[in-house]
C-alpha cells in the first residue's frame, strides 16, 4: 500500500430532503399501504422513515471507541491491527485520474468517480466528522477491513448516503488512468441489514495490475446512519470479496452504536 500525493482539490457534497414528500404521501392515504417508496425519495430514507426514531445522544469520543466492533463480530480469521497502521492504509490501486470520455455528461458522472475513489482512499467516504470519530482495521490474509465510527452534520450525512445510492448508474463501469497504466472500475449496488435510519451499500471492482502483475481489487463498502452518527465499512482486497464479513460488521456495529447512544453497554460480541 503506498500514500497517494496530495490532490490540490477536493469535491464536496450536495444536498437533498425528503420529509415534505413522506407528509404528503401520508396525508393523502385512505389508512392502508401497498408498501411502494413513495415517488422521490430514496429507499433508504423511506426505510429510515418507518423506524422507531434513533436516540439523539451526543456521541463522545469514548463512545465512539466503545462502538467500535472486535474480532468476534465479524469471526473468521481476522486479526485487529495497531490504530496507527490501520490509519494509513491506502490502496495504490485505487490511485488514479478518471477518463472523462467514458461519460455521456462527462464533468458530472466523472467528477462524481473521481470523488468515489479519492474518498476510498482517504477513508472518507461520509466526508469529514463533525464531531467524535473512531476507527478500527482489521486484516486476513491479503483482505482488510476497516471500520469507522463517527458524527456528522444530519443534512451533509444523509446527502452522501443519497449520493453513494447514485453511483452504481453514474459509475456502473469506468477507466482509471495512473502512470500510463489503465484501470477498469466498475460500481454495483449491494444489499444490507436493514439496520440503522438509512443505510447504503456499494461493491467497487478495479482491475489493474501490481508489481507488475494483473490484480482485481474488490471492496464492499457500507455505510449505515443512526441519528446524526454513522457506521463505514471497507472491507476486501486481492483475495475477493469480504461480503460476509461486511454484513456481520453492518448487524453487530449498528446494534453497539445504538446501544452506546441509548446509554447501554454493547452486548458481548457472539462466539
Amino acid at each position: 500500500m503506498t500514500r497517494r500525493p496530495s490532490r490540490l482539490l477536493r469535491v464536496l457534497s450536495p444536498a437533498l430532503a425528503a420529509g415534505t414528500l413522506l407528509c404528503t404521501a401520508a396525508c393523502s392515504d385512505d389508512g392502508g399501504t401497498d408498501g411502494s417508496p413513495v415517488q422521490g425519495v430514496t429507499a433508504s430514507q423511506a426505510a429510515g422513515q418507518r423506524q422507531t426514531p434513533s436516540p439523539t445522544a451526543t456521541l463522545s469520543t469514548d463512545g465512539a471507541r466503545t462502538a467500535l466492533i472486535t474480532e468476534a463480530d465479524i469471526e473468521d480469521d481476522w486479526t485487529q491491527v495497531k490504530d496507527t497502521e490501520a490509519e494509513n492504509w491506502h490502496d495504490s490501486l485505487l490511485i488514479g485520474t478518471v477518463d472523462v470520455s467514458d461519460f455521456l455528461t462527462a464533468k458530472a458522472q466523472a467528477s462524481d468517480c473521481q470523488r468515489l475513489l479519492d474518498s476510498l482512499f482517504d477513508d472518507d467516504l461520509l466526508g469529514r466528522p463533525s464531531g467524535a470519530s473512531e476507527l478500527r482495521g482489521f486484516q486476513q490474509g491479503d483482505s482488510r477491513l476497516l471500520y469507522q465510527v463517527a458524527s456528522y452534520d444530519r443534512t451533509g450525512l444523509q446527502d452522501s448516503l443519497d449520493w453513494m445510492g447514485t453511483l452504481p448508474e453514474k459509475c456502473d463501469q469506468f477507466t482509471v488512468t495512473d502512470g500510463g497504466q489503465k484501470r477498469t472500475v466498475q460500481v454495483i449496488e449491494i444489499s444490507l441489514p436493514k439496520v440503522g435510519d438509512a443505510r447504503q451499500g456499494l461493491r467497487v471492482t478495479v482491475q489493474g495490475s501490481a508489481d507488475g502483475d494483473d490484480a482485481t481489487l474488490t471492496l464492499d463498502v457500507a455505510a449505515v446512519r443512526v441519528g446524526d452518527d454513522a457506521i463505514t465499512v471497507t472491507a476486501g482486497g486481492l483475495d475477493g470479496d469480504e461480503n460476509d464479513s461486511a454484513q456481520q460488521a453492518v448487524q453487530q456495529g449498528t446494534q453497539r452504536l445504538k446501544d452506546v447512544l441509548a446509554g447501554k453497554s454493547p452486548a458481548p460480541s457472539p462466539n
